[in-house]
């Protein structure tokens, strides 16, 4: 199986490498075919995994505790640091400099004709933003997958992706040839996923470092970029989650937050903040026609569709992560803590960042826009840096969180795919550091023909995308009915929604003696930490 991934992938990037444009041309045919059949389903799979999940946490059933029980593995920030920062990856630099700028000045089609300029055109842009960062795709990572992944593993199965198809499948899954396709065709999505932000970082890292020093922006200085960058992560996948992946993490968490500081402090606070509200309020006015919008099929393709097929095909390598890292977590957490608090946070992340852009842009027009239309993505953040005091300094902080940020997913990314060829706990670290150095070593290659090699790489995992919205679709009822089976495990007794069922008594005329008494019902006191009512465990 991992053989056949890794051969998938260096004959994809041997074509690329040979005949570039006939490779471009097939994928952006295939692209195209993907985003017209499977974007409206791939839509509707993101916000029913989203509903579905939202219910379950407010459900009795919330409070079952994933993975077998026990305590949680990981504290709550060196968990939610992991979980924030696998899932966020490149794009909580680049694009959130970016994707709002492009709708601010090109108004997307949902809102009809605002005035440019204006601070309505501004919430429009941020609201579009967080529509394709924001609840939906959060919650396709990080929540029912999961919790079939972890009650496959409960099972003695191993946590790969064909785990998710265990309540269909049974035992069979674990030597079926579906489980083995759906294995290789998951694997493959996400290498592709993460080789391209990988490629992507090397030309934009380069691109920032000529703007800032005058270092030429050349192959050489990409490829070293992309060294850099690989043997960071295979120093972290080798080390073990415990030590490099969450090591990463939490220092991603803090660069974040005194960058974040810094933006907020030397750009406008106010601006920021109003505009976050008002446009996470147009965002939640209009989220189930924003989710669904189809009006203009080209702009949804190339936008909505493109971004959710980008994460529907990371989600069961997701699972993967997310479930070796959660055992122990109630539901309720894990569908808190990745599916509400994370995209909650991450749209303020880019208000800070595309909303100083739009503010700066205000003020001067084209300060902005003009870098972001002549260097791409790289631009807009070098030039929200460079307008504000203390931009050099900006800068280089900004570059340095996304390669550790990139640094994280691919260390995250390595580990999944190890452990999604393993039968055993832990994947080998040499299995490990192997996928962390072939991720690297496919981008170096494909970023040799420029940048199109790594987009067509990009599109390719739009198109792997429609077998895994498949395999992701059964666990919109397998997780609820998972949930149901725990809950009547862990608190048996009590009924099918998991509250407590009165058990009548035979000698309820009987007087009870009062609590402390001699002769008081051994069951009158809870005996358990579970058995005490609370709201969260």
């Amino acid at each position: 199986m991992t053989g056949a991934s890794g051969g998938i992938l260096g004959a994809f990037v041997v074509v690329a490498v040979a005949a570039p444009e006939f490779t471009g041309r097939w994928i952006d045919a295939a692209f195209a075919v993907a985003t017209r059949w499977f974007g409206l389903y791939w839509q509707l799979l993101l916000l029913a995994t989203f509903l579905v999940a939202v219910v379950l946490a407010v459900s009795p059933w919330g409070r079952v505790r994933l993975g077998g029980g026990g305590r949680p593995e990981y504290g709550r920030f060196k968990w939610v640091a992991m979980v924030m920062c696998t899932l966020l990856a490149g794009g909580g630099v680049f694009w959130a400099a970016a994707e709002p700028m492009y709708h601010f000045t090109s108004t997307p089609p949902f809102f009809g004709d605002l005035e440019p300029g204006s601070d309505e055109a501004a919430r429009a842009a941020l609201a579009q933003s967080f529509v394709h960062w924001g609840f939906l795709v959060w919650a396709v990572l990080g929540t029912l997958g999961a919790i079939v992944m972890m009650r496959g593993a409960e099972k003695g199965l191993p946590l790969r992706p064909r785990t998710l198809l265990y309540p269909l499948l049974g035992e069979r899954v674990r030597t079926s040839v579906v489980g083995a396709v759906v294995d290789v065709v998951c694997i493959v999505a996400v290498v592709a996923g993460t080789v391209g932000p990988i490629g992507f970082l090397g030309l934009q890292v380069s691109s920032g470092l000529s703007d800032l020093f005058g270092v030429p922006d050349t192959y050489a200085t990409q490829l070293v970029v992309i060294v850099g960058l690989t043997a960071v992560a295979v120093v972290s996948v080798t080390s073990g989650i415990d030590r490099g992946i969450q090591f990463l993490s939490r220092l991603n968490v803090v660069g974040a937050l005194a960058l974040m500081a810094a933006v907020l402090v030397l750009g406008s606070i106010s601006f920021v903040v109003m505009n976050f509200l008002g446009g996470f309020g147009v965002y939640l006015r209009d989220f189930v026609p924003l989710s669904l919008y189809q009006g203009d099929a080209a702009w949804a393709g190339g936008w909505t569709i493109f971004f959710f097929g980008w994460f529907l095909g990371y989600a069961p390598l997701m699972a993967i992560f997310i479930a070796r890292i959660s055992r122990g977590r109630t539901l309720r957490e894990l569908v808190v803590w990745t599916a509400v608090v994370p995209p909650v946070a991450t749209t303020f992340w880019f208000t800070v960042l595309g909303g100083t852009g739009i503010w700066l842009e205000q003020q001067d027009p084209g300060a902005i826009s003009g870098p972001l239309t002549e260097d791409g993505l790289p631009g807009a953040i070098i030039a929200i840096a460079g307008n504000l005091p203390l931009g050099g300094v900006l800068a280089v902080g900004f570059l340095l969180l996304t390669v550790t940020f990139v640094a994280t997913t691919t260390d995250s990314m390595a580990y999944s795919i190890a452990a999604a060829g393993t039968d055993s706990e832990e994947p080998a670290r040499q299995v490990r550091a192997g996928w962390a150095v072939l991720l690297g070593l496919a981008a170096a290659v494909l970023i040799s023909i420029g940048d199109g090699g790594i987009t067509a790489l990009q599109s390719f995992i739009v198109v792997t995308a429609v077998p895994v919205g498949l395999v992701m679709l059964p666990i919109l009822w397998a997780a609820p009915m998972i949930a149901r089976q725990m809950a009547h495990e862990q608190f048996p007794g009590r009924g099918r929604s998991g509250a407590p069922v009165p058990t009548p008594r035979a000698d309820a005329d009987r007087e009870e003696p009062p609590a402390g008494v001699p002769g008081r019902s051994a069951t009158a006191l809870p005996t358990t930490i579970a058995e005490i009512p609370r709201t969260e465990r």
